[in-house]
């Protein structure tokens, strides 16, 4: 992350161009706001009359806190739920604590396969996930390589660890006992991308 910063900065010298945050700039949460309102346009489509929760996976919180405005504007009542590695749970952490938390064991962060999902929550997007977000589920490194085989067998799309997230939390006994108690129907789930070097072992085939 230090090395990174540093290299940001030096670009930034060096070109005299700006840096745009990649989660915590205002803007960049509110343009991925607008992957809710495509679900929810697909939904209606499809002859959906509502959403009752919204899933996805949450690292630096841009999307998160982006569609949890979106969704939470169209739907008061919709429940925003997020999905984190449990090695790199700064989010769950906070919401749970009430107050801006970072990495605890920056080592396990580290061995995290979900590449995407190791940042923590930003002065921008931390306040809207407090408020705004209903719960965040943790999942472990094995229920995240699960959930990709999952959808790459059944789905035919290719995800990325952190991507698989997001499944890996819908299918936590937690979601389901909420699923139960609040009798969801329509679930809503946003899949965040398909980076996977596959010349390389994919996670859930590595013993």
């Amino acid at each position: 992350p230090e090395e990174r910063k540093s290299e940001c900065q030096r670009v930034v010298a060096e070109t005299n161009g700006t840096l745009i945050h990649p989660s915590n700039e205002p803007l960049v949460m509110a343009g991925q706001g607008t992957a809710f309102l495509e679900l929810w346009e697909q939904a209606v489509d499809l002859g959906v009359e509502k959403l009752d929760v919204i899933v996805m996976p949450v690292g630096g919180g841009g999307l998160l806190s982006g569609v949890a405005v979106a969704a939470k504007a169209i739907n008061p009542d919709i429940l925003v739920i997020a999905g984190e590695p449990l090695q790199a749970n700064d989010a769950y952490n906070s919401l749970k604590g009430g107050e801006h938390v970072g990495h605890a064991d920056g080592a396990a962060v580290a061995k995290s396969i979900a590449g995407g999902l190791l940042t923590i929550l930003g002065s921008n997007t931390w306040p809207v996930v407090r408020d705004l977000v209903d719960d965040i589920i943790c999942v472990t490194e094995e229920e995240i390589a699960s959930a990709m085989k999952l959808v790459m067998e059944r789905m035919k799309i290719v995800i990325e660890p952190s991507s698989a997230v997001a499944v890996a939390a819908l299918m936590r006994p937690e979601f389901q006992a909420l699923r139960q108690e609040r009798g969801l129907k329509n679930v809503g789930v946003v899949l965040t991308g398909g980076n996977v070097d596959l010349t390389a072992p994919l996670p859930f085939l590595q013993s």
